[in-house]
């Protein structure tokens, strides 16, 4: 796993304006707010503006919770996001995903057990991190299960998460206390 180091720091939210701060703290869960949020709140209005979106692609969307997972765990691997695997493993394994699919999405869309919309989903998060497009294979086997919506949210889960990898990383965003170290 590479190495990040903190570049932004966490904000203190005792600083910031009472809207600004109200902003950010809309994202609190169980009244706890993540680390990610607490760096992101240097920037308030993009959280305010990126927000609806994620949270769309994360309990709005049309995929399955564990199909939803997958992707995000995948994409979540394939950029080494230690921070994002984190998070998501603990969703994922709340939501019944085994420590058998986590080892074996480590190990790509070819390792054994996969059932054949498993691996096309694997596989479309491995094509668009490696070459922007869902190949025609992919797209064709996913296209047997899934409706038009489902195939477009699949493509945006995989692409929000390829973003939050890319400023989690960039950012240096460090592991919230309670999340499980060195899973990506």
């Amino acid at each position: 796993m590479i190495k990040r180091k903190q570049r932004i720091p966490m904000r203190d939210l005792d600083s910031m304006a009472a809207e600004d701060r109200t902003i950010v703290e809309k994202n609190a869960m169980n009244g706890q707010l993540f680390n990610i949020f607490k760096v992101l709140a240097h920037h308030p209005q993009l959280v305010k503006r990126w927000t609806p979106f994620a949270g769309h692609v994360l309990a709005k969307q049309t995929l399955p919770f564990r199909d939803r997972e997958l992707l995000i765990l995948r994409i979540g691997w394939l950029n080494q996001a230690e921070y994002e695997f984190a998070q998501h493993e603990l969703i994922a394994k709340r939501g019944g995903l085994s420590d058998a699919d986590i080892a074996r999405l480590k190990e790509g869309p070819k390792a054994k057990g996969w059932s054949e919309k498993e691996a096309a989903l694997l596989q479309l998060a491995d094509d668009l991190h490696e070459n922007s497009v869902a190949s025609d294979a992919t797209w064709q086997t996913l296209a047997k299960t899934y409706s038009t919506e489902q195939l477009m949210d699949a493509v945006f889960t995989v692409g929000q998460y390829n973003l939050v990898s890319w400023a989690l990383n960039s950012f240096g965003v460090p592991l919230d206390d309670f999340l499980p170290r060195g899973g990506a």
